[in-house]
């Protein structure tokens, strides 16, 4: 399954800065069970937006994580609500459809 969200990052931050902590956080995070990965992808029309897409075994593997359990990824989460807008877009199961060339 895919989770995925965009970040939108608030003047006084910059796209480095979040990247950074994200790449912190996620090297943490992925150490979960059922952790397969994440990806953060850079807006080309809009250099303060992100969309960041997380691989997961599945639903439940990534309901049963918890962030908070590690102070590193607490307090990366916590600067980031204060410089940036977060928006959950949803969770994807994997593609019926797909086409590879």
């Amino acid at each position: 399954m895919k989770f995925i969200f965009e970040v939108k990052i608030k003047p006084g931050y910059t796209v480095a800065e979040y990247a950074a902590r994200w790449e912190e956080a996620s090297r943490i995070i992925q150490q979960s069970p059922g952790a397969q990965g994440t990806y953060l992808h850079w807006d080309m029309n809009d250099p303060n937006r992100l969309l960041a897409i997380a691989h997961w075994e599945s639903k439940q593997a990534r309901d049963a994580k918890d962030d908070r359990r590690d102070e590193t990824v607490r307090k990366i989460l916590d600067l980031h609500a204060d410089t940036c807008d977060i928006t959950v877009i949803g969770e994807f199961d994997d593609p019926d459809w797909q086409v590879v060339l």
